[in-house]
């Protein structure tokens, strides 16, 4: 398997994870102030979302190198 059809596969496999989940979300920890031994920090949670326009095209984009990454010239 070359090199093309492999980055075919993974932009498959990303488009239908970015269509399956719709994103991901994080907790960011900050630390806000310290005053003497006294540690004070705040959690925030972060939410990433992927637009559907990017998963479909992500999957056409991958369809693509792969039915043409097998052609022979």
């Amino acid at each position: 398997m070359n090199g093309v059809r492999m980055a075919g596969f993974v932009l498959i496999v990303a488009g239908v994870l970015a269509l399956a989940y719709g994103g991901f979300s994080y907790t960011r920890e900050t630390q806000e102030a310290t005053i003497g031994p006294l540690h004070l920090s705040v959690q925030a949670r972060q939410t990433i979302n992927f637009p559907l326009w990017a998963g479909i095209g992500t999957l056409v984009i991958g369809g693509a190198l792969v039915f043409f990454g097998t052609r022979k010239n």
